[in-house]
């Protein structure tokens, strides 16, 4: 079962009836919501992450839920409401669940931009040679709450004014949108640039700068989850088959990555998010006026 175009909720029902069959067993009220999020154009395997829910459940004696969304806005809609107990987090949304909803890192994820940087990217024959020449220019980047495309750009793009801002919903059309001239640059992250670079025949492409690296991915935890359940969910996460922690994509027995650089960048950038869809695109943050 794939997600691709729409944020579907898929409950593991089979589990109320296995659990509560067990006689001496007592179903926890407390529901566990697993959120996990699509990247780029690849879907949602809600089938890698199901050994999981089902083993969750069987440890905690709870129901499991788990809840795919296909891009980073609806999941940021998610964290912000607090719904989802558990989240499989990119560096965007993790910055944002960490620092400003009091999400807790419990694992690092193995391949969510570990060892990652952010590019942006012009046509091989463009004048453009640095960020500062893209002022008043028209630029393409990637779905609010994506590191790469979208928290570390504006960062390096702060304090320009931009003709236009572009949102593609995949790296891949992102790169569509030079080669079609309808941007001069884009940005998107190093990896989503090699992999796709080659599919655009005789267009070639060249990148103009390179990011600071981006921290990687982690598991959150949320902080409507009561504590001694948050523990029992690291321990139960901790002691699980090898062959499931792979599946699922998160990291034992590493260190939990640093975020709170990364954390004071999105901070520094949110307040001018107001001003992305405007034309021009004035990348500054708003005076505050004090009164006297």
């Amino acid at each position: 079962m794939f997600v691709r175009s729409s944020f579907k909720f898929f409950s593991f029902w089979l589990l109320i009836p296995l659990v509560a069959g067990c006689s001496s067993t007592t179903v926890n009220s407390e529901k566990i919501t697993i959120g996990v999020i699509g990247y780029g154009e690849e879907a949602v395997s809600v089938e890698k992450y199901q050994q999981l829910q089902e083993y969750l459940a069987q440890e905690t004696n709870s129901i499991v839920e788990l809840e795919p969304a296909y891009n980073e806005l609806q999941a940021l809609e998610q964290i912000r409401r607090n719904n989802w107990s558990i989240v499989f987090a990119p560096p965007g949304l993790a910055a944002i669940a960490i620092g400003q909803q009091m999400y807790l890192p419990i694992f690092p994820l193995a391949k969510v931009s570990s060892l990652e940087r952010s590019v942006f990217v012009v046509r091989e024959d463009s004048q453009i040679n640095q960020v500062s020449q893209l002022a008043n220019q028209i630029v393409a980047l990637g779905q609010p709450g994506s590191a790469a495309g979208y928290y570390l750009p504006l960062y390096d793009l702060y304090g320009l004014t931009l003709a236009k801002i572009i949102f593609a919903p995949t790296p891949e059309q992102l790169l569509n949108l030079l080669a079609q001239g309808k941007a001069v640059a884009g940005a998107l992250s190093e990896n989503e640039f090699e992999r796709y670079r080659s599919k655009f025949g005789e267009t070639k492409f060249r990148v103009i700068h390179t990011s600071r690296w981006i921290p990687a991915g982690v598991v959150l935890i949320g902080p409507t989850v009561e504590r001694n359940q948050q523990e029992n969910i690291k321990t139960v996460m901790s002691q699980a088959p090898s062959e499931l922690v792979s599946d699922a994509g998160y990291v034992l027995g590493s260190k939990i990555p640093d975020y709170q650089e990364f954390i004071k960048l999105v901070n520094k950038v949110q307040p001018i998010e107001r001003q992305v869809n405007n034309e021009p695109v004035v990348l500054v943050a708003p005076q505050k006026t004090s009164g006297n």
